[in-house]
């Protein structure tokens, strides 16, 4: 081997081992924000903090006899629920493959759309909600004990277009939704009579 790939190989190994410890620290970092917090509705505030989104823009839903029951936002609860076998729905596919999904072009993607139709009471935007649609979402499964799925976490960015939604999502941000996810997982809520 010649000294240069040997810098180099030793360099690749500095850069991932310092975005591993950011990693750990970031993930630290989200479960101390969301640790704390007492219901669904908090947790949820909490995140949408986290990733400066509109409490509009996060939902979270708990698995209950096959189904995907929203516990966030309060207007879903009574709205339905998602079968996790349906073949149409993110959330269900996120909870099916147990795996986090990033879309920054969310529009293009064949989804249910019922969800999206149900007015939700923002009062940041609320004489234009119903306007807006999801652009860019991130999608997480919740994962209990034996990676049994719980629920899943989804937030997304709303806008008339692209343009208007705000920046794409990150795979750091990927990252910490996962790790809200692994907090989500251990709060009493998330259990079918929490």
């Amino acid at each position: 081997m010649c000294p240069a790939f040997i810098q180099g190989d030793m360099e690749s190994k500095l850069i991932s081992g310092a975005a591993a410890g950011a990693a750990v620290a970031q993930k630290a970092s989200v479960e101390q924000i969301l640790a704390h917090c007492g219901d669904a509705h908090e947790f949820c505030a909490a995140l949408a903090k986290l990733f400066g989104l509109r409490l509009t823009e996060v939902a979270l839903l708990r698995v209950d006899k096959g189904l995907l029951k929203f516990l966030f936002p309060e207007e879903l609860k009574t709205a339905g629920a998602i079968p996790v076998s349906s073949s149409s729905a993110i959330a269900a596919h996120t909870a099916s493959t147990k795996k986090v999904e990033l879309f920054n072009t969310f529009a293009k993607v064949k989804h249910a759309r019922v969800f999206e139709t149900v007015r939700l009471a923002g009062k940041e935007d609320s004489e234009r909600s119903e306007q807006l649609q999801i652009q860019k979402l991130m999608s997480a499964p919740v994962l209990g004990p034996e990676r049994k799925v719980a629920g899943v976490i989804q937030v997304c960015r709303k806008g008339f277009d692209l343009g208007t939604a705000g920046p794409d999502f990150t795979p750091r941000d990927l990252q910490q939704l996962e790790a809200a996810s692994a907090v989500a997982a251990k709060m009493p809520f998330m259990k079918e009579n929490g």
